[in-house]
């Protein structure tokens, strides 16, 4: 046993995590896409409440607190910075208290991309290190495991935000999103990047959201290969390709008879570029067996994803219970009571 709560579970087996709040989220009607806030943790927090638990009935072992956006940054944009501190506790608060009813599960705090970082000014450096500081310190106070600090498109910045977390003593997952560039936006490269990370501190590197199954698991096989720690992966559900490896540059479908009014699919046009749950379950498995532990779904994520990644691992959630019986369907099932002319219709149907 080591003294990392994290790496003490994933030497044990997989451990899946559920993120993709604010699509899930803004499709269920509780917050603006675009503007991506999580105001649901103040205005409507028996709505994120219900989400969290949908996704532990669906097998997530990690309650991460709502607070991706929840900088200081972000809301002086939308002018509600006085609402800072007390969003960010209600998040950790209702994740504390859905974690605490399931043995076994982690909360997590969340700290995420700044939006300003900028690897030439010092100052904006200094000012996101500060924002990072505050964030992981409510987290501590409230009761977190362990801190999620995601979807960084700079090399800098994720080592700025290990490096609050190692501060204040708890466990770091720092998972990278690349742009379409296939590198760091300032300058290295992903799976040095996550080398860096590891030798820093880090109990757990990789890759989270931007890409789908198909361009993020070659990257995730490259930094399994590279590092010695315990590697994330937590991909979009969005058939992203070589020629379009992110959701952002994904252009619109040729099926499409009415394109997004902003000139590209994301983040409200998506639809038919959506994994289904097959593909979503052949990438964890994919992933596990290259040695991946830490495994989840990002934007897009419905609890159905979480319970198809879940059971792709060996796992059994109580959502398991539900899974397809499609031989009880009234026209594709083989059960003896489904009359022959009914079942015939599937081919007609």
């Amino acid at each position: 046993m080591t003294n990392d709560v994290v790496v003490d579970r994933l030497n044990e087996g997989p451990l899946i995590c559920a993120e993709g709040f604010l699509f899930e989220l803004e499709r269920r009607g509780y917050l603006s896409a675009g503007e991506f806030v999580p105001e649901v943790a103040l205005l409507r927090p028996d709505a994120l409440e219900t989400l969290h638990r949908d996704f532990q009935h669906a097998g997530s072992d990690i309650v991460q607190a709502f607070t991706y956006n929840g900088h200081r940054e972000k809301m002086r944009v939308i002018g509600k910075e006085d609402k800072l501190e007390p969003l960010n506790r209600s998040a950790l608060q209702i994740a504390r208290r859905v974690a605490n009813e399931q043995p076994g599960n982690l909360m997590a705090g969340n700290i995420s991309n700044s939006n300003i970082w900028d690897p030439d000014d010092p100052q904006v450096q200094d000012e996101v290190r500060t924002m990072f500081d505050e964030m992981v310190r409510w987290s501590v106070e409230e009761g977190a495991d362990l801190i999620i600090a995601e979807t960084y498109y700079y090399a800098g910045e994720a080592r700025a935000a290990l490096d609050v977390i190692r501060d204040h003593g708890l466990p770091a997952v720092i998972t990278l999103a690349p742009m379409a560039e296939n590198r760091m936006m300032d300058g290295p490269g992903i799976v040095e990047t996550c080398l860096d990370l590891e030798q820093a501190g880090a109990s757990v590197v990789g890759m989270n959201c931007f890409r789908g199954p198909d361009t993020m698991l070659p990257w995730i096989k490259a930094i399994r290969e590279a590092v010695s720690c315990h590697v994330a992966a937590l991909p979009v559900t969005y058939r992203t390709t070589e020629e379009e490896p992110t959701f952002f540059s994904l252009t619109e479908s040729s099926s499409c008879s009415c394109p997004s009014p902003h000139g590209r699919p994301f983040p409200t046009a998506l639809d038919p570029f959506y994994c289904n749950r097959y593909e979503m379950g052949a990438f964890a498995h994919a992933a596990h067996e290259m040695g991946v532990n830490y495994l989840g779904v990002c934007c897009g994520a419905s609890p159905m994803h979480i319970r198809e990644v879940a059971m792709a691992v060996g796992r059994t959630p109580v959502a398991a219970r539900f899974a397809e019986r499609m031989e009880n369907h009234f026209m594709y099932g083989a059960h003896d009571r489904l009359p022959e002319h009914i079942r015939a219709l599937g081919d007609k149907a």
